[in-house]
């Protein structure tokens, strides 16, 4: 799949997310074979980025390229000089944000809220698309509620507007996250343009991940929720899409050491106080995945410091890695 000048592997994309799509998760989501990680969403408005949190969301040190950054806003001009400024910090592709449901993001008409306003679709996108000379992309969903689908039109928009590409949630706003996705509107927006087009919703397997590329001829997935406590996703996922072969799971100390390594790139990355709150939120969704330990949970949810929190966590892992599972 080709964005722009960027050749990318036929695998599976890392889906941005606020929260989690942190520097040192996408680095970790990258060399499991994910094939793009976008930051998490950043404000268009330059004003607000000299809070400790938007510096830290244009901090690709260590990353590989292609590094691409989203972008939400409403204002053409204000995303356009946004675009700008973070290709100047090396952005090497942008993305917009036109998928978040979240209400905070779609009462200032930003995120989803954009696509009740198609012209106003079609001015950011085109004053993004000119304003850099890097890839620029898009992440939407397929309409405001189930009576407004109009993705298909924002994806001619974008087309028509220099888009590279166009990644589609198969929800809709009003839909948030209940209910399953609905893949016909994806396959709707692969038959109307010629841009790569990447479906996103409920990929949680690879099985799932085969099946929707089969459905919507699209050009890859973007696995997001599934990713949460699961980097390794990536992994299994595109062996299923390269070669339609089932890749042996890793084994439970390699599993181990990679949640060790993220916890340490986490602490180095936010701090002290900071990375062990962040890294509560991973521990709960990694152990959800093992399967492993409410007593475990507990403490390293109480736990206060690094060092105690990572020592609890080293300690229940090994049990767990030799077959000694906690309660």
């Amino acid at each position: 799949m080709r964005i722009g000048h960027h050749e990318l592997p036929v695998a599976a994309l890392l889906a941005p997310m606020a929260g989690v799509t942190d520097r040192p998760f996408r680095i970790l989501a990258r060399r499991f074979g994910a094939a793009l990680a976008a930051s998490e969403m950043i404000t268009s408005d330059v004003r607000l980025w000299s809070s400790a949190k938007s510096r830290r969301r244009m901090d690709h040190a260590g990353e590989p390229s292609p590094r691409a950054v989203q972008l939400a806003g409403a204002d053409p001009l204000a995303l356009a000089e946004a675009a700008r400024r973070n290709v100047d910090l090396g952005a090497d592709i942008i993305d917009i944000n036109m998928g978040c449901p979240a209400k905070k993001v779609c009462n200032v008409l930003c995120g989803s809220a954009l696509l009740t306003d198609e012209s106003l679709v079609a001015r950011i996108l085109a004053a993004v698309a000119s304003a850099v000379n890097v890839p620029v992309t898009l992440k939407t969903r397929t309409g405001w509620d189930r009576d407004h689908r109009n993705a298909v039109n924002i994806a001619r928009i974008a087309e028509a507007s220099g888009i590279a590409a166009i990644a589609v949630h198969g929800r809709t706003r009003a839909d948030f996250y209940t209910g399953d996705a609905e893949y016909e509107t994806i396959r709707s927006i692969k038959d109307s343009v010629r841009i790569p087009v990447i479906a996103n919703g409920d990929i949680d397997t690879p099985a799932k991940a085969r099946a929707v590329l089969d459905f919507t001829r699209a050009d890859s997935v973007m696995i997001g929720r599934a990713a949460h406590g699961a980097p390794w996703i990536f992994r299994d996922v595109n062996g299923q899409i390269t070669s339609s072969k089932k890749i042996t799971p890793l084994s439970r100390s390699a599993r181990r050491d990679i949640i060790l390594e993220h916890l340490d790139s986490l602490y180095a990355f936010y701090g002290e106080d900071t990375g062990v709150r962040v890294a509560r939120k991973h521990l709960g969704w990694y152990l959800t995945k093992l399967q492993h330990g409410t007593e475990l949970r507990r403490e390293l949810m109480a736990a206060e410091n690094s060092s105690l929190q990572f020592a609890l966590t080293r300690r229940g892992l090994d049990g767990w890695a030799d077959g000694k599972d906690a309660t």
